[in-house]
């Protein structure tokens, strides 16, 4: 496992389910083409598997 995820939104939230826009800003996300880099663990990657299709994530 890596310590670290790149994640970068990468397809806009408008006309998503709320509950994947609620994922994609508690991730630190609020722009497109915003990047965050967050701690690797389950629950971050709980959160990007469910907004897969909306994000590109990267082992650092």
């Amino acid at each position: 496992m890596a310590d670290k995820l790149r994640i970068t939104l990468v397809k806009s939230t408008i006309g998503a389910k709320p509950k994947h826009k609620e994922i994609v800003r508690s991730l630190g996300l609020n722009k497109l083409n915003k990047t965050v880099e967050q701690k690797d663990n389950p629950a971050i990657r709980g959160m990007v598997e469910k907004v897969s299709h909306l994000v590109k994530v990267e082992e650092i």
